[in-house]
């Protein structure tokens, strides 16, 4: 792929210019830009002009897994691929890139990540425990703009059939069932952490206080879902135990 590292690279600031008309439009056209180079003209060319106006239409998809349509898209447009069959992939692209995205990244693998952190922490880790949710977290995100970019280019208008890669697939069945084992090990350790100076009639004080709590959440009948209660259960307890203490 034509400008691949300079396309790589502007990938980490995809989300600096989001807007409402474009949503990452402009991120993408920004990111595909170094491709462009390569089209008939150059930069100065007709060809590379109306490319960029293209790709700076509206876009929305997860920012990792934009990388898919961005190497698709400059293929598409250094084959001379019809404009409209262009934007009938971006558009299409939409929708599944944001679910996979959504679903590997923000439901699983950042709630793991955290987790282990809130593990390694309470185990007295101390700084350590930043430093590895940093090198977890973004082993598997800079992993997934490469991969992305490069799958898209190599695959070009038929960009569909990577997001059904084998990788992707395990990956999809695994990191949810991971991250709610890792997050379920870190809640008692994180209660355990938090309340370790601290007396056991607080601690049984505190407790019933977040018993209370998540049955007053259960009565007002909101969309309240597992992580958030036992993050208010989380919270009831420790802000309980200091004020007893």
């Amino acid at each position: 792929m034509p400008g691949f590292g300079g396309a790589l690279a502007r990938l980490f600031s995809f989300q600096a210019a989001w807007s409402y008309e474009r949503m990452g439009g402009i991120g993408f056209a920004h990111s595909i830009e170094p491709a462009l180079r390569a089209l008939e003209g150059g930069p100065e060319g007709v060809a590379y002009r109306q490319a960029i106006a293209r790709q700076a239409s509206f876009f929305n998809a997860h920012p990792y897994f934009a990388a898919l349509a961005v190497g698709a898209a400059a293929r598409a447009e250094l084959e001379g691929t019809a404009p409209e069959k262009i934007m009938r992939l971006r558009e299409a692209l939409c929708g599944p890139l944001g679910s996979v995205g959504d679903r590997l990244i923000w439901a699983a693998w950042l709630p793991a990540c955290v987790a282990v952190g809130l593990i390694l922490v309470a185990l007295g880790a101390g700084l350590w425990a930043a430093l590895a949710f940093l090198a977890l977290y973004n082993v598997v995100h800079v992993y997934s703009r490469v991969w992305a970019l490069r799958a898209g280019w190599s695959r070009g208008l038929h960009v569909a059939g990577a997001l059904t890669a084998p990788g992707l697939r395990v990956a999809n069945a695994a990191a949810p069932p991971l991250a709610a084992f890792l997050v379920g090990a870190a809640l008692p350790l994180s209660f355990g952490w938090q309340l370790r100076s601290t007396p056991w009639p607080a601690f049984l004080v505190a407790a019933a206080g977040a018993a209370v709590l998540i049955v007053a959440v259960r009565l007002a009948a909101t969309k309240a879902n597992g992580a958030a209660l036992a993050a208010l259960v989380l919270a009831a307890v420790w802000v309980a135990g200091l004020l007893w203490w």
